[in-house]
């Protein structure tokens, strides 16, 4: 079962080895009233406090982005409760779910957006992923391919426009990278955040995520007979990969605006709205 969970998670582990942690020491430096920390969680943390293009800030205390929650222990449930969370956007796939459901508080609404996951963790999965375990190539694959975006996505953005009451939403995928990155940089983007800032929340992970991933690289090592360098290599948060992501809309839809108004349905009405939400 070990190794099952281990090649699961392949696209979400991450480490530290020094990658992008230059870039992250401004938001790092803020790190304890953004970070949420948790015994059975890891990457808890909220997106807000970023100043916008606009000299705007993004509000604190609305926006969470997480890992999985499902080992999460009677007092993270009460610590995540205190954020009074009204939505729980999962962007895993059926099999991820059913071997790791997510633990949430009573009150808090669960939200499946598994476009592009659906088959992450079955057996053929399984099989076509140890192709690929040599290179981190397939990761910027999976960042390049925008076709399950938009049902991945813009039911997220369609919830945080209608949230009138502006109440505290949180999304995560396996180890809230890949997935959960990627809509945390088209958030950032709509809010109006620096796209430097947005690339820098991203690598923020290799941080968040800095033991965990020491025994990822580890077990990599040890069960698929990886060196450490192409390990770390494969399973960092690198900024080359958001950045592929924001390099294939610009030149398939020519600007990220555009993107999201073709495609995710953000005209300016509802950027102006989803600004008014979550922005001072």
């Amino acid at each position: 079962m070990k190794n099952v969970y281990l090649i699961l998670f392949i696209f979400f582990f991450i480490n530290t080895k020094g990658q992008g942690y230059n870039a992250q020491n401004a938001q790092l430096v803020d790190s304890n009233i953004r970070e949420v920390k948790l015994q059975g969680a890891v990457n808890f943390r909220d997106i807000g406090g970023y100043k916008t293009k606009n000299d705007k800030k993004v509000k604190l205390g609305l926006l969470y982005r997480s890992a999985a929650l499902n080992t999460l222990t009677d007092e993270d449930l009460s610590k995540v409760a205190s954020l009074h969370i009204k939505y729980d956007f999962d962007f895993r796939g059926p099999y991820e779910v059913k071997t790791a459901p997510d633990k949430i508080p009573v009150g808090t609404l669960r939200i499946s957006l598994p476009a592009g996951s659906e088959n992450v963790g079955d057996s053929n999965y399984m099989k076509n992923m140890s192709k690929y375990m040599k290179s981190d190539s397939f990761l910027i694959s999976f960042y390049n391919v925008l076709t399950p975006f938009k049902d991945r996505y813009m039911p997220l953005f369609d919830s945080l426009i209608s949230n009138k009451n502006a109440n505290p939403i949180l999304f995560h995928c396996t180890a809230g990278k890949d997935r959960t990155g990627i809509a945390a940089a088209l958030i950032l983007y709509a809010l109006g955040v620096d796209e430097e800032i947005i690339f820098n929340d991203y690598e923020a992970t290799n941080y968040y995520r800095r033991n965990e991933n020491a025994k990822a690289i580890a077990q990599m090592t040890k069960y698929y007979g990886l060196d450490e360098k192409t390990a770390s290599s494969m399973m960092s948060a690198k900024k080359e990969y958001i950045q592929s992501t924001f390099t294939t809309i610009k030149a398939q839809y020519g600007t990220i605006d555009n993107y999201l108004e073709k495609v995710m349905g953000l005209n300016d009405k509802k950027i102006k709205q989803l600004r008014a939400i979550y922005t001072y």
